[in-house]
């Protein structure tokens, strides 16, 4: 089996739309929550959502290009570009190799919606144009940057609810790790306009808590009320090891674990036993102890069935060792398909930095939460080793472990 490693990383978030501007968002537990007018306007039961900003991409990509790209692909991009500066991979390297691509998304509802109103409005379908396809398919950002980048790898989106991004990084490892790709492109997009939002909330998902937008997403916390939803991009570069040694590259980790499961019971609420035994499964694959672990970053969404099930979860998966636990959610608000991959980019920045993010909002534990070593402020301290959750609808679940490269 072959050693898998991390070699570059990329952000587009509402913490920061650079690594930078991240980390110092994470140390600071600073929130990019904000109260939409736009969604109430709508008649959105909460307006709350994550505030990012889409990049304007004129001057760096051709209009050709930019006209099929949907939203989760605009973003994905920014991202992407970010993860290739870290990781040394230029264009050249891409044309000479087999550079692949695996990305996690779920849904490009705004160019669907907005396409079948341009139908129904004009009832001519050539008034779509030609870039409505590619916008509005869910594999809009692995179609567009391979394209764009040139990739003759693996090439495919990954469709798994809220851990799509998580998974796309564990089918990269396997792949990887059993010698059937080199180097993969890897991460999470998810769109961020009202239109992608309006189903969630209907089901009364989100937040109320609109008089303190930074205070909703409060993930553990016994007053949680919801989630909030938010968006972006995050890539993660991984590489096997002989490869990024041969070609200098700088090596900010490595991926040992990937476990999966599913829960086979609600389509919408979590278990316990599902996420369980994808992090025991993970765990087993990675061969540590339980105390080799020094940090959590949980799935946990702040919706009140989800957070508790997964507090239990964990407990019982670290009976014997009591590692920091903390969502990033707190601060970034659910990021759907992208969450998986942009909580690994997270934890990145902590292990490289040394510290792990507060859970912020944590002000009075339930039952269940109390059990758990929850960091409520940021902590100064050596992260080796990190374990990554994330669970989506249909019951998927998907736990990865990174550790330092020795």
């Amino acid at each position: 089996m072959r050693r898998v490693v991390i070699t570059g990383i990329g952000i587009y978030s509402c913490i920061g739309t650079n690594l930078e501007e991240v980390r110092e968002s994470l140390y600071n537990g600073k929130s990019g929550i904000y109260l939409e007018t736009a969604r109430k306007e709508m008649g959105f039961r909460s307006g709350l959502t994550g505030r990012v900003e889409r990049p304007n991409l004129k001057g760096k990509i051709d209009r050709r290009m930019r006209v099929g790209m949907g939203e989760p692909a605009e973003f994905a991009y920014m991202s992407t570009i970010e993860a290739l500066k870290i990781a040394n991979l230029d264009q050249d390297y891409l044309d000479k190799g087999e550079v692949g691509i695996l990305f996690g998304n779920d849904s490009v509802a705004q160019a669907t919606i907005e396409g079948i109103d341009r139908i129904r409005e004009t009832k001519d379908t050539t008034m779509l144009g030609s870039g409505s396809i590619f916008q509005s398919m869910n594999s809009t950002v692995t179609m567009n940057l391979s394209v764009m980048f040139k990739l003759k790898g693996i090439n495919f989106t990954v469709s798994g609810a809220c851990a799509s991004g998580s998974h796309s990084i564990g089918l990269g490892y396997f792949l990887i790790m059993h010698g059937w790709q080199d180097t993969i492109i890897c991460g999470g997009a998810q769109e961020i306009n009202p239109l992608s939002m309006g189903a969630f909330d209907g089901l009364s998902a989100f937040s109320i808590r609109e008089n303190e937008p930074e205070k909703a997403s409060r993930p553990f916390d016994r007053d949680r009320d919801g989630l909030v939803p938010s968006g972006g991009a995050a890539t993660v570069i991984l590489e096997d090891l002989e490869s990024a040694l041969k070609r200098g590259a700088p090596i900010l980790g490595e991926v040992i674990g990937y476990g999966f499961s599913s829960n086979g019971e609600h389509i919408s609420q979590p278990n316990v036993d599902g996420p369980k035994r994808a992090i025991v499964m993970a765990m087993k694959q990675s061969q540590l102890k339980q105390k080799e672990v020094d940090y959590v970053n949980a799935h946990a969404t702040s919706t009140p069935i989800g957070d508790m099930n997964e507090a239990k979860a964990i407990h019982e998966a670290f009976s014997n060792a009591r590692p920091f636990v903390s969502s990033t959610k707190s601060m970034t608000g659910h990021e759907c398909w992208m969450a998986g991959a942009s909580e690994i980019v997270y934890s990145m920045i902590m292990m490289q930095n040394s510290f792990v993010a507060p859970n912020i909002n944590f002000e009075n534990p339930d039952e269940d939460s109390a059990k758990l070593n929850i960091a409520s402020k940021t902590i100064d301290t050596q992260i080796n080793c990190f374990l990554s959750n994330s669970f989506g609808f249909g019951g998927t679940n998907s736990s990865l472990i990174v550790q330092k490269y020795k």
